[in-house]
């Protein structure tokens, strides 16, 4: 198996888009960039909007590369949808070049889906239906294909148990190396912590808690740490952590904290984590002239 992460927070965006060569299989997960419209009161810096750019040229390019093309919820930095947006440097055009003529696999649009996301996804599909090559509703099922086993979860929560962001889904992806991308679950609820125990993940690529939020998000630094270490623990896996944790400029502590310490899809790619919304405020400073001093490289 072949794994490329695409896009994510550690590379200046908000995704968890990711490429992987199964056999004879290509699939993209979750495939949508976007930016934060607003952080610390302030809309994406200059620098950000290049990176949003270049890592949707990067997904571009793999999703001509794609077979099967995998959706975990309807936010807009986990799919690109069809209109014309600043922020997700998403058209028409950059959608139908994702799903034309793909397998998509796919959370359900109306079960275990809050009023928001089922909006989105009747518009995606509304537009999605007529060029996709199949559309399977994916929560809960098993997918074959050649040898390649593609198991997803049936729907967990967005976060912790109730929470008002709705549910996604996890897909675990099997050659006899066992992937599992798990977007969004935030570490949070039990049921989708006891799903990837009870598979056995050889690696697990996963969001971290939301704590840069702050008191919305009480507590879930705690139980972010103690849910992973114990998957950690219970499966020996591998973990790419990312996404929401890496909005927090704190999260290498976080990863201090593990039991044994992850990659973000920056350093699995061997280059320097650069948590761009998470140093916003300096961004913006620099571009007015200021000197301001950053624990990363621009450019």
């Amino acid at each position: 198996m072949r794994i490329i992460p695409l896009a994510s927070e550690s590379l200046g965006v908000r995704s968890l888009a990711t490429f992987v060569e199964a056999g004879e299989v290509k699939i993209l997960i979750d495939p949508g960039v976007a930016l934060g419209p607003k952080r610390y009161g302030l809309p994406p810096a200059k620098a950000e909007i290049e990176a949003l750019h270049r890592m949707r040229r990067k997904l571009r390019g793999y999703a001509k590369r794609t077979d099967v093309v995998t959706i975990s919820h309807y936010h807009y930095d986990h799919h690109t949808p069809f209109f014309e947006g600043l922020y997700e440097s998403s058209s028409e055009a950059f959608a139908r070049e994702i799903y034309e003529g793909k397998l998509l696999l796919i959370k359900h649009p109306r079960e275990n889906i809050n009023f928001s996301q089922r909006k989105r996804a009747w518009a995606f599909l509304k537009n999605a239906e007529p060029i996709a090559k199949k559309i399977e509703f994916a929560d809960g099922r098993t997918f074959d294909l050649g040898g390649v086993t593609l198991e997803f979860s049936p729907a967990v929560p967005h976060g912790s148990e109730g929470s008002k962001l709705g549910f996604v889904v996890m897909v675990m992806i099997d050659d006899g190396f066992r992937l599992i991308h798990a977007s969004d679950i935030q570490l949070l609820n039990r049921k989708a912590v006891e799903w990837i125990i009870e598979k056995v993940p050889d690696l697990l690529i996963t969001g971290g808690p939301p704590t840069y939020l702050g008191k919305r998000a009480e507590g879930s630094w705690e139980t972010g740490i103690k849910n992973l270490n114990e998957i950690i623990r219970e499966t020996g896996a591998e973990v790419i952590l990312d996404h929401h944790i890496v909005r927090d400029r704190n999260y290498p502590r976080f990863f201090d904290e593990l039991e044994k310490r992850p990659k973000t899809f920056a350093g699995f790619l061997k280059v320097e984590d650069r948590p761009l919304e998470a140093y916003r405020r300096e961004l913006h400073k620099m571009e007015s002239g200021e000197s301001v001093q950053l624990p990363f490289r621009l450019g």
